[in-house]
């Protein structure tokens, strides 16, 4: 039996005000009003900086029992050290999600579109820091590294390759662990508003789940996110593949405003 774990890149965007969430909604009502609707987020938010303990604690206790939270890795490791000399930073932030306890999902290291396999060797170090009892993803952006040694080097390390759909990047699902973390993120900016879906995905979403099947018992538990640029409305893609794969959907009950005549 796989444990789904399917949710949005981020929860906090106004574009959702009225249409996921009720008209006027407090912003620091948004999560509690998400987990009802979805069992896991990825954050994104911590991609810009580590946060502070008393904000994780707060996210954890926010949640019901069973949601999983998927932070970033902040982009001062990846992107700015790109994982050289990493260790204190690394360790600050672990310390620092530790705090979600039960809620703590897998952990996102994404490297930057630079970072290509000539620096095999600092990936290497930097992946020997890691902890054995938390759940890494990485995902890479760069071509270099479809190719077999980076398979060989993230199963000896027990480190998921996350499969994407992003611009040129290969569709694959290459299985490193035993979980599999997906990331549905289109083309950044395509889309001004992202009230409604505006790109009809489904092809594309089935060709994902004709691909996972073969995969389904070799792995406990399935990450998957989905990113306002895939198809408009990130929430709605969610649940269209929540039901493609047999999975209940949830909607938000949004409250209609009276009419006057």
């Amino acid at each position: 039996m796989v444990n789904w774990y399917l949710g949005t890149v981020g929860y906090s965007y106004k574009d959702w005000d009225g249409v996921f969430y009720p008209a006027g909604a407090p912003g620091r009502s948004y999560l509690a009003h998400y987990s009802q609707i979805f069992n896991a987020v990825e954050l994104d938010s911590t991609f810009y900086g580590t946060p502070p303990v008393e904000r994780v604690k707060q996210w954890a206790a926010t949640v019901p029992e069973g949601f999983k939270f998927c932070p970033k890795t902040p982009r001062l490791i990846t992107h700015e050290l790109r994982l050289v000399s990493a260790r204190a930073e690394m360790q600050h932030f672990l310390d620092t999600i530790k705090y979600f306890e039960g809620a703590l999902g897998a952990v996102l290291i994404q490297l930057p579109p630079s970072f290509s396999a000539a620096e095999f060797d600092n990936l290497a170090a930097f992946l020997d820091i890691l902890p054995g009892d938390v759940d890494f993803a990485l995902e890479f952006r760069h071509l270099s590294w479809f190719i077999p040694e980076t398979v060989t080097l993230l199963r000896g390390r027990n480190i998921c390759w996350t499969s994407t759909a992003y611009l040129d990047l290969p569709k694959q699902i290459a299985l490193t662990t035993n979980f599999q973390y997906i990331r549905w993120l289109g083309q950044h900016g395509q889309f001004e508003q992202k009230d409604r879906v505006q790109l009809d995905v489904l092809p594309q979403l089935e060709w994902w789940w004709a691909h996972i099947q073969p995969n389904l018992e070799r792995v406990h538990t399935l990450y998957g996110f989905f990113n306002n640029d895939f198809s408009g409305h990130s929430p709605a893609t969610c649940n269209q593949f929540k039901k493609l794969v047999g999975l209940p959907a949830v909607y938000p009950e949004i409250p209609q405003q009276g009419k006057l005549f």
